[in-house]
């Protein structure tokens, strides 16, 4: 991005903004133009409720040639949805347009015939100059309707449009998309998840097979689009190219369209041009709960909560040993607020099941990263001491799914069909990194459905603060997959007097099942 590499591998995110920005931004402001995130206010559904347009720049940005362009030669792509704090009653559409439009907007209504509803979009540009990245000075327009009231479990029908495209003109019909709110009680749902997808054949083959779940929601555990591939520094051929995100929103939208695509924030999604946390242009491309501990810093820290499961998102770049650039940026109080979910949730009435997931790997035997030494020491002892139920990670570009662990041990082995207990047996931890990009190996032979090859001396290692890696030999790697793949969970309600159920199955690009387990609990009364 712009920074030689030599400098990089020693700078913080924060250094690497100033850098860019000493270097570039001089020249920008003599092309001209000084706005952009941040321009049309959002609204709601319903009347009564409002939204707040973004407020600050990110970066600086050409003239807008809207006032030339005719919008019925532009239409919107790319659109992606997220679940507001309560899934329930709110959701965000989002989308981008090649070129700046004038009075952007969405429609909604409760049948594809009736879309009388229309609400003003905001918009969020993002100005990439040449130098900065591979491509020449280039411009995205990101727009996003934040709506709230809305009714659970209930299907919505919605067309994003701007002056000259109506999606409510006949013609423009194929344009209209649908999602579903979360329920107001407990039902059986299925979610899929997976990390470190990019833009390639198999992030594309894996979005068909996950559509085909009919997942409520997908989680996608950091490193996004990889329009940075040098992931902080590592030696890569290529820079930094922004348009990447054009193609990995095209990409995803047959399912971010219909299906809220949750993420949290990877190494890779750590852009130093936008920001000096990084997460300039993932604050202008995405609209997540924002119900995190520090918004300004940690856009990609959030809750939400879907029928009987809450699922927490976190950002590993603030204790990652490995990958340094954000080390420390929250002084804390992320890991803070993560016990004071967990206790909540663990409290509440109506939620069984906590899933975890982030980019950074607790427990992973892949030769490239292994396990991260800053999770295992911040995060992992309240894991156990809230018996979350299941962690998802990326990073590493492999399946691999321990045994269920407590105190770095197995404390029970999990074989393939298995099922574990989290309240007396420990946790169980997923990377399930093989979305898309270039695949890991492993240091042991694979393992997995149908190819079983026991081993409990498996040799690996972790990260380290001090940037070293301590070599370990593990019992905990069950099962171990080097092909592309996704996760794919079925939670089903407890019967009166029974357990609730994640029924967790690896799923392999084929559409072949690689791994399967059962997370089991049982339902407080409520009497």
């Amino acid at each position: 991005m712009g920074i030689p590499e030599q400098l990089a591998d020693r700078m913080s995110m924060a250094e690497q903004h100033e850098y860019l920005h000493s270097r570039f931004s001089r020249r920008t402001m003599i092309r001209g133009g000084a706005v952009t995130m941040g321009a049309v206010v959002g609204g709601a559904f319903l009347p009564g409720a409002s939204a707040q347009a973004a407020g600050r720049s990110v970066a600086t940005a050409p003239a807008s040639a809207a006032e030339k362009v005719d919008g019925a030669l532009v239409a919107p792509f790319g659109r992606h949805l997220a679940y507001g704090a309560d899934a329930r009653t709110e959701m965000t559409v989002s989308w981008q347009v090649p070129v700046a439009v004038r009075k952007p907007y969405i429609r909604i209504g409760a049948h594809p015939w009736d879309l009388s509803r229309k609400i003003e979009a905001e918009v969020r540009t993002l100005f990439t100059p040449a130098g900065v990245g591979a491509s020449g000075d280039h411009t995205q327009y990101y727009l996003h309707a934040e709506l709230s009231r809305l009714r659970p479990g209930r299907t919505y029908y919605y067309g994003v449009g701007h002056e000259g495209f109506d999606p409510a003109n006949p013609r423009l019909a194929g344009t209209i998309g649908t999602f579903t709110t979360a329920p107001a009680h407990a039902e059986p749902f299925t979610f899929t998840a997976f990390g470190d997808q990019g833009v390639s054949y198999h992030g594309l083959a894996n979005d068909s097979l996950i559509l085909a779940q009919g997942p409520a929601f997908h989680l996608h555990a950091g490193d996004i689009a990889y329009a940075d591939p040098s992931g902080m520094g590592k030696k890569e051929d290529t820079g930094f190219d922004s348009r990447v995100w054009d193609q990995f929103l095209a990409q995803t939208e047959s399912v971010a369209k219909q299906v809220p695509w949750m993420v949290s924030y990877g190494n890779h999604d750590m852009e130093a041009w936008y920001s000096p946390n990084g997460y300039g242009g993932e604050e202008a491309r995405w609209r997540l709960p924002g119900n995190g501990p520090d918004k300004k810093n940690l856009p990609g820290v959030y809750t939400f909560v879907h029928g009987n499961t809450a699922v927490i998102s976190l950002d590993a770049n603030d204790i990652s040993f490995e990958i340094p650039a954000n080390l420390g940026i929250s002084g804390g109080t992320q890991t803070t607020w993560l016990e004071t979910q967990l206790k909540k949730y663990r409290a509440a009435q109506g939620i069984d099941f906590v899933v975890v997931f982030f980019h950074h790997c607790a427990y992973c035997t892949s030769t490239a990263h292994a396990s991260e030494g800053g999770v295992r020491q911040e995060w992992v002892p309240l894991f156990e001491k809230y018996t979350v139920d299941l962690v998802i990670n990326g990073h590493n570009h492999v399946y691999e799914r321990t045994d269920v662990l407590k105190g770095n041990k197995v404390a029970k082995e999990l074989p393939i069909g298995g099922t574990a207990y989290p309240e007396t047996d420990g946790v169980v931890y997923v990377t399930a990194g093989a979305a898309g990009r270039s695949l890991y190996a492993f240091s042991a032979d694979e393992s997995y459905e149908g190819h079983v090859k026991e081993n409990d001396a498996v040799s690996s290692f972790v990260c380290l603060a001090d940037g070293g890696r301590e070599k370990e030999t593990v019992a905990w790697s069950r099962v171990r997959y080097l092909d592309y793949s996704f996760l794919r969970v079925d939670v089903a309600p407890a019967a009166k007097g029974r357990f609730a159920t994640l029924t967790v199955r690896g799923v392999a690009e084929t559409g072949e099942e690689v791994d399967r387990f059962t997370v089991a609990r049982r339902v407080r009364s409520t009497g």
